[in-house]
């Protein structure tokens, strides 16, 4: 064992001799571990509703999407070049268009997608996600089928088989707005207000009549193995079809909302971290109190021939076994602490508002990490001036006053 090692272990535990001493220890291995422990807390709760947000968007979208008018006939064979890509597992026709919903009193701006159930179904849980009814009319249908979302048909007073109108913006001949009826035939939440507010489902052919497309699609929805790769699949599909379409990934298709959840998760981490600073002031304050008790005993140190710099590594070793106490014990703290939210309603949620009954809780290696080096470095630099200040006593004084 080192000489800076043991002389910093044996003042340590020596310092149950004096019960103010002992104390403040503590109160600065506590304050740590309520730091280290609230901000890994925190950051676990805050990655597991990111991941379920993310989980919900991306399921009603696609990995990636293609976007531009293609005609019937070209989009199939768009379908099968993409499809040949290695990293490809699936892809399906889509149409998006605007359009107002109305019903008895009551009008909502809207998003009209068209596509097919099938095929969608092999990209997203779009699909998966109907709570009643289907994407189908039905035989000997006299309306074509629309599928709303559950927050939508709340709002406006909608349920299945209810009748209602579309109104295009785009218009006919003559200025007059273009009106098509549909028929209520299902339901679907896909957990993400916006989409369920916003959106409304047909199949690919009224979805076209309705919009005067002719037979085509607005994109295509595309499946991958590896959401990792997809920036790297997202160029391989532009050298394959072309740049006469826009490819765009889950991530610059919900760019605002990714920016926003990470920036939260950034202010979050530097707020709760002041409670670990807060904590290292205490070591600082501790070890320069226990520089003043030591004081004679630096002396004879310094005079047996200790240099100033073994003095000062004693100092910094004492507020790194007092950091290494702390983020110990805030480890064991944050992991009891996740495995009782994640597994118990201590914290219930209202379902028919976050669409989940438990706070999801997901552990990160780099959140971990980050907060264990961070609480280091700061009980380290919180250690310097003690250190400092020690290694600079005149060791004839130390050993006469002290």
């Amino acid at each position: 064992m080192r000489f800076e090692s043991f002389v910093a272990k044996r003042y340590l535990m020596s310092q149950s001799k004096g019960v103010f001493s002992l104390i403040t220890t503590l109160i600065g291995v506590l304050g740590v571990a309520v730091g280290v422990a609230a901000l890994i807390t925190t950051l676990a709760v805050m990655t597991g509703f990111q991941n379920d947000i993310k989980k919900h968007v991306i399921g009603a979208q696609a990995h990636i999407m293609i976007l531009g008018k293609m005609p019937e006939g070209r989009y199939q064979k768009v379908q099968e070049q993409i499809e040949k890509l290695p990293q490809a597992v699936a892809t399906a026709p889509t149409i998006y268009g605007q359009a107002i919903l109305s019903y008895a009193q009551s009008s909502h701006g809207v998003i009209l997608r068209g596509l097919d159930a099938e095929q969608e179904a092999k990209t997203n849980t779009l699909v998966s996600s109907l709570t009643e009814g289907s994407f189908e009319a039905g035989e000997n249908a006299a309306l074509p089928p629309l599928v709303l979302g559950t927050e939508l048909a709340e709002n406006m007073g909608l349920d299945i088989d209810d009748e209602v109108v579309l109104v295009s913006p785009q218009g006919l001949a003559g200025g007059l707005p273009k009106m098509k009826r549909f028929k209520v035939t299902g339901l679907l939440k896909t957990g993400y207000y916006e989409f369920d507010n916003t959106i409304v489902y047909t199949d690919l052919q009224n979805a076209s009549d309705f919009l005067g497309l002719k037979g085509a699609v607005t994109g295509l929805n595309v499946k991958i193995k590896n959401l990792d790769k997809a920036d790297e699949v997202a160029a391989q599909i532009i050298n394959t079809i072309g740049h006469q379409y826009t490819v765009k990934t889950y991530a610059q298709m919900n760019q605002t909302l990714y920016a926003a959840l990470k920036l939260e998760k950034t202010v979050m981490f530097i707020i709760l971290f002041l409670i670990i600073i807060v904590a290292a002031l205490n070591i600082t304050s501790n070890l320069i109190l226990f520089g003043t008790e030591k004081l004679r005993d630096i002396g004879i140190l310094r005079t047996l021939g200790a240099s100033p710099a073994k003095i000062r590594h004693v100092f910094l070793l004492e507020g790194l076994f007092i950091a290494t106490a702390g983020v110990v014990l805030g480890l064991i703290l944050a992991f009891i602490l996740c495995f009782i939210i994640a597994n118990t309603n201590i914290v219930q949620l209202p379902a028919d508002i976050y669409y989940l009954t438990k706070v999801p809780v997901c552990l990160q290696a780099f959140d971990i990490l980050s907060v264990i080096f961070g609480s280091y470095l700061v009980c380290f630099i919180s250690a310097l001036y003690p250190a400092y200040k020690a290694s600079k006593i005149n060791p004839v004084d130390a050993v006469r006053y002290g």
